[in-house]
């Protein structure tokens, strides 16, 4: 897909994936927590947003990481 916003997605799936596609040049590992705060999101709403992004189509791949104090995302762009 390209960088145009997936109609699909809900407006705080299209920030989350915006944000990511922004950052992944210069950054692999994103906190849930951290996403949260720069987006006025809890990490719990990051989280259940960014499983969705997960399993589309998306010009970026997203693994679950890791755990510790959040969860990490492996972000690929």
């Amino acid at each position: 897909m390209s960088s145009a916003m997936a109609p699909d997605l809900t407006s705080k799936q299209q920030r989350i994936l915006q944000y990511l596609r922004e950052n992944a040049a210069t950054k692999t590992y994103f906190k849930s927590r951290l996403i949260g705060q720069e987006l006025g999101m809890t990490a719990k709403e990051v989280g259940s947003n960014i499983t969705a992004l997960q399993e589309g189509d998306y010009d970026i791949e997203i693994e679950k990481w890791g755990y510790s104090s959040s969860t990490t995302w492996k972000v690929n762009a």
